[in-house]
């Protein structure tokens, strides 16, 4: 990626983390003591199943979900770069910028389980925030099905089913049950998911 496209990424986790509440490594060093026992106490109340860490996308920081999610509740999506179902990307995103306000929070997991994701992080992210403008948290690429499945996602099968294919979107309280699980054809904007989301922010 050229050195332009590498700042606009760099912008893109940037404001990707001040819309939805998140905290860069920065923001967290300068932070006041109120602020900090605010975000213990919502790491402390988090679903066991949350408090992991995980690399950001194309980034050597690594960050906490519980962390991200802060006591929310949570639309958590198996992505891919090189599938049919890509450009839900572009909904996603819109449900971070129409519901983050209200308290969702949207975390992507990009994963080659079912061979569609690029070997590279860089064009991962290219895909990501250049070509569709995300700015809710992404994380690495990670195994979302099968005995290398990430924490995360067996216990979403546990709970649900592992995903079948790429975009299937787990919808999950606060407390950490799920509330719905969504198929890949099931799009961002469809009435089902937006109304299910609606439903869980009341």
């Amino acid at each position: 990626m050229r050195p332009i496209v590498y700042a606009a990424v760099a912008a893109g986790l940037v404001a990707g983390a001040a819309f939805a509440g998140e905290r860069t490594a920065p923001a967290a060093a300068v932070g006041a003591p109120a602020s900090k026992a605010a975000g213990a106490a919502a790491v402390a109340a988090c679903p066991a199943f949350l408090d992991r860490e995980f690399r950001r996308l194309h980034s050597s920081e690594r960050v906490n979900l519980c962390a991200v999610a802060a006591g929310r509740p949570v639309l958590l999506v198996n992505t891919a770069s090189h599938c049919g179902f890509t450009s839900q990307f572009r909904g996603l995103q819109a449900l971070h910028e129409k519901y983050g306000p209200r308290g969702l929070v949207v975390i992507g997991f990009p994963s080659d389980s079912f061979d569609q994701e690029a070997d590279d992080a860089a064009k991962t992210a290219e895909v990501c925030y250049v070509n569709f403008g995300v700015r809710f948290t992404m994380v690495e690429t990670t195994p979302v099905t099968g005995p290398n499945a990430n924490a995360v996602f067996r216990e979403l099968a546990r709970q649900s089913r592992a995903p079948a294919w790429n975009f299937e979107k787990y919808l999950v309280a606060a407390d950490g049950r799920v509330v719905q699980r969504f198929g890949s054809r099931v799009t961002p904007e469809s009435p089902e998911l937006t109304g299910a989301i609606e439903q869980l922010l009341r």
